[in-house]
């Protein structure tokens, strides 16, 4: 085996610690019968077992050993794999030496264990080869990744040659792009040692879509177009949705990215305490063949905070431009996102003779550099037993017209007022004490 690693160039660069490179090292001291064979079966079994905790966090069945090569190729973030995101394979004499890596890779694929089973007594790759998952909960892992990665990895095993090898990845690439941002949907922040900026994906993201958003079809109407000119390259706006709490905001935007994931739509979200770092994430997605939305979620300030400067700046004035694949989305409860007071619209502050109107036109412009603003009011009462009704029949709650209006407007009345997401929750509800 580690005469086939050792031939691997773009794809070449694996950590020392990683499981390829440690089974390579395995089979190199067993041909050298450098170590004994107890101590090599006990690190067998330390990276098949290492094998299994991958398999485990992403829900992978049948043959392991070729998923985990699969997920190897499809998160191995090089410049040629970067370049191919989106866009697919292109002219080039690098293509040469990457098909010299998949010829490898393909050797990996059908890489013949039985040797070294039989050397070290031992059948760990023969059960890894054809392995029956125990069932797990979708909260467990991704689905999304998993999926993906077990019908590539299905499709590679009937490749007869580097040259299918190539197109099967390459295509890959071209459809739902590399790493983590080819695999997963949504994103955070964190931050890491020496204050680096860090973000990871979230790995269970509300599968909401627009149609589960019942009412508000103007609202997701201005969504849809304005995300549909991003992906497609052309001129876009920074969109502010804003207004009554309950009304489907957030849920709008997750459903949109949701939309339009297989269109290389991605969302990082980011927190009030982390705007200081969002000229970081900007620099490293700028160059990626996504679009990204920076979602900010239920966005507010106190005449105290003076975080909305910083992102005045960020989102259109600083001097550096922002990039054409990033936009950003943000969901609020006020319209001006700037806590507003009677004391603001009095001109003069006899303190000082400052003008208040001086501070009232500072607060205002961040809500101005949103291009497209969409207002989620609070339904009336009639569209409110609208989207009971809805949910209610989608949910198969079987309850008279008149009965389920009477039951939703005792709901409202004792949680919360007239919303969409009290009136999801009624639902949910029925649902739980229905027979």
């Amino acid at each position: 085996m580690n005469h086939i690693i050792s031939r691997l160039l773009m794809y070449g660069d694996m950590e020392e610690d990683s499981i390829l490179m440690q089974l390579a090292n395995i089979c190199e001291k067993i041909e050298n019968n450098s170590d004994s064979l107890d101590r090599l079966r006990t690190r067998l079994f330390v990276q098949v077992k290492r094998i299994l905790q991958v398999a485990t966090d992403y829900g992978f069945d049948r043959n392991l050993w070729h998923n985990y090569l699969t997920f190897l190729l499809i998160t191995n973030e090089n410049p040629f794999s970067i370049t191919c995101e989106k866009v697919g394979a292109q002219e080039g004499s690098v293509n040469e030496f990457v098909k010299d890596d998949f010829a490898a890779f393909k050797e990996l694929f059908d890489y013949d264990f039985s040797e070294i089973e039989n050397i070290l007594s031992v059948n760990c790759f023969t059960k890894l080869s054809n392995y029956k998952a125990i069932h797990k909960t979708e909260l467990m892992y991704n689905k999304n990744v998993s999926e993906k990665v077990q019908d590539l990895s299905s499709t590679l095993e009937m490749a007869v040659s580097a040259e299918q090898f190539f197109s099967l990845v390459t295509e890959f690439y071209r459809q739902y792009g590399v790493g983590m941002y080819g695999l997963n949907k949504a994103f955070r922040i964190k931050t890491g040692e020496m204050g680096k900026v860090i973000i990871t994906p979230i790995n269970n993201m509300d599968r909401v879509m627009l149609d589960d958003l019942v009412g508000y079809e103007i609202q997701k109407k201005k969504l849809v177009d304005n995300t549909k000119a991003f992906v497609a390259g052309k001129k876009a706006n920074n969109v502010l949705l804003f207004g009554d709490s309950g009304t489907g905001k957030s849920t709008s935007i997750k459903a949109i990215v949701n939309e339009f994931y297989d269109d290389g739509l991605r969302m990082i979200e980011i927190y009030k305490h982390q705007f200081k770092d969002i000229s970081n994430v900007i620099a490293q997605i700028k160059n990626r063949n996504y679009k990204f939305i920076i979602y900010m979620d239920d966005l507010s300030f106190e005449d105290f905070e003076v975080e909305y400067k910083f992102l005045k700046a960020v989102i259109e004035g600083g001097v550096e431009t922002r990039p054409d694949n990033i936009l950003i989305y943000a969901t609020s409860n006020r319209r001006h996102l700037i806590r507003e007071t009677w004391k603001d619209r009095s001109d003069m502050e006899h303190d000082n003779g400052l003008h208040r109107s001086d501070t009232m036109e500072e607060k205002l412009s961040l809500a101005n550099r949103f291009g497209l603003s969409i207002c989620y009011s609070k339904p009336t009462q009639k569209e409110y037993f609208n989207i009971v009704e809805v949910l209610a029949e989608r949910h198969g709650i079987d309850m008279p017209a008149e009965a389920l209006r009477a039951e939703a407007n005792k709901w409202e009345l004792m949680y919360g007022g007239i919303s969409g997401r009290t009136a999801q929750q009624f639902v949910n509800y029925l649902q739980g004490i229905q027979q």
